[in-house]
C-alpha cells in the first residue's frame, strides 16, 4: 500500500487519471486478500497486484470501461476451483472489487494523495476515507473521498459531521483497511501509516503461519528461501511476496530501512548466522532470530570473531517473539507477530 500510494500521488501530480482496484469482502470478515490493491493505467498497465489470475484480468478489463464512463463502481465476483486456490482468498471465492476512478484533473484528488504521501513520509498517521454508496452502486455522480489527518483536519471532499468521521477512524481496531456501514452508507477506511515490511528468511512451517498473520495486521511480507519446493505459491499465496534465492550466501538487493523487520527462521544455524551477519550491516528497525539462547550465544561468538560487538547484538531479538511459552508453528507465529506489533508501536510513538 505504501509504495503504491506514493506512485498514485506521482501519477495524479503528473496529470494522469487512473483506476484503483481494491478487493473488498462482502461478508464482513477479514480474508487474507481483502485490501489488496492495484492501480490500472489507461493503457492497461498496472502497478501493484490483487493476486493475479482471472480476477486481476477481469479488473483490468473493467477498468477500461470505467475510463470511458469516468464513474467508480463495485463489482461482485465469485471464483471457483483453481482461481480460488491461487488467491487463498474469501471463503468460497466470493467478494467484491471496488474500482475507483480518480480524475487527475480534480484538485481535491491531487491534494488528498499528495497529503497522504507526505503523511507517510513523515511517519504520521492519517485515514483515507472513501464513500462506497449503499452497496448497490453509486447513486450520486459526485465522488466523496477525504484524508483525515491525526489532528482531525480534513483534506478533500466529504460532506459529513466530524463526529461521524470520528466513528470511522477512532479506536484501537482501526489499524487495517476495512469497510464500515454507518447510517445505511458504506465507507472504505484505509489507515495511512508506515506499517513496515517483514522480510521472513526461511519458507518452512513457521513462516507459513507468520506471513498471513503479519499481513492481517498491516505488514507487507516477503518470504525468502533457496528451495523452490518451499518458496512457491502453493505454500504462500498472494499477497505474500516470494524471493527464490540462489543461496543464502548471495543476498538479493532488498530495500531495507528503518521500517523493515527482519525475521530469521531458516532451516539451520549456519544459514541463520549468515543472514544475521548481513542483517546487522543494514539499518533494519527490527532483527529477530529463532532458536535457543545456547544457539544464539554460539552464533554471537562466531560473529564476534568477525568484528561484531555487544552494541550490535543488543539490536537482535533472540530468542525471537514475546514469551508466551509457544511451541507449535501457530503459537510461534502469534509470539513473533506480537513482537513485531510491539516494536512497530514503540517506533510510531517515539518522538519524530
Amino acid at each position: 500500500m505504501n509504495k503504491l500510494l506514493q506512485e498514485i500521488a506521482a501519477l495524479l501530480a503528473g496529470g494522469e487519471s487512473i483506476v484503483v482496484a481494491t478487493i473488498l469482502d462482502k461478508s464482513g470478515s477479514a480474508p487474507r486478500t481483502a485490501g489488496a490493491k492495484m492501480t490500472v493505467r489507461r493503457d492497461g498497465s498496472i502497478l501493484g497486484t490483487i493476486g493475479g489470475g482471472r480476477l486481476e484480468g477481469d479488473a483490468i478489463r473493467l477498468a477500461g470501461e470505467i475510463f470511458v464512463s469516468r464513474r467508480s463502481n463495485i463489482q461482485s465476483f465469485n471464483l471457483a476451483g483453481k482461481d480460488v486456490a491461487g488467491m487463498d482468498m474469501i471463503c468460497g471465492g466470493q467478494g467484491e472489487i471496488f474500482l475507483d476512478y480518480i480524475d487527475a484533473g480534480d484538485k481535491d484528488n491531487r491534494e488528498v494523495y499528495r497529503e497522504a504521501a507526505e503523511a507517510l513520509a513523515r511517519r504520521d498517521k492519517a485515514w483515507l476515507i472513501t464513500a462506497l454508496g449503499d452497496g448497490h452502486g453509486f447513486d450520486k455522480p459526485a465522488r466523496q473521498q477525504c484524508l483525515v489527518k491525526r489532528d482531525g483536519s480534513l483534506v478533500g471532499r466529504f460532506v459529513a459531521d466530524r463526529r461521524f468521521l470520528a466513528k470511522l477512524t477512532e479506536g484501537p481496531a482501526k489499524i487495517a483497511i476495512h469497510a464500515e456501514v454507518l447510517d445505511g452508507q458504506r465507507f472504505l477506511v484505509e489507515p495511512i501509516r508506515p506499517a513496515g515490511t517483514a522480510y521472513i528468511f526461511g519458507a518452512g512451517h513457521v513462516s507459513q503461519k507468520i506471513a498471513p498473520l503479519a499481513e492481517t495486521v498491516g505488514f507487507r511480507t516477503v518470504v525468502l528461501d533457496d528451495r523452490a519446493e518451499y518458496a512457491n505459491r502453493e505454500r504462500f499465496p498472494a499477497p505474500t511476496e516470494l524471493v527464490l534465492m540462489e543461496s543464502f550466501d548471495r543476498m538479493p538487493a532488498l530495500a531495507v530501512d528503518g521500517d523493515s523487520y527482519i525475521v530469521i527462521v531458516t532451516r539451520g544455524h549456519l544459514h541463520d548466522r549468515t543472514i544475521l551477519e548481513w542483517a546487522l550491516r543494514t539499518g533494519a528497525g527490527y532483527i529477530g532470530m529463532i532458536g535457543s539462547r545456547r544457539k544464539r550465544d554460539k552464533i554471537y561468538e562466531a560473529l564476534a570473531d568477525r568484528g561484531f560487538g555487544e552494541t550490535d547484538f543488543r539490536r537482535v531479538y533472540s530468542p525471537i517473539g514475546t514469551d508466551i511459552a509457544a511451541e507449535t508453528p501457530e503459537e510461534l507465529a502469534v509470539s513473533i507477530v506480537g513482537e513485531l506489533i510491539k516494536v512497530r508501536a514503540e517506533r510510531e510513538s517515539a518522538p519524530r
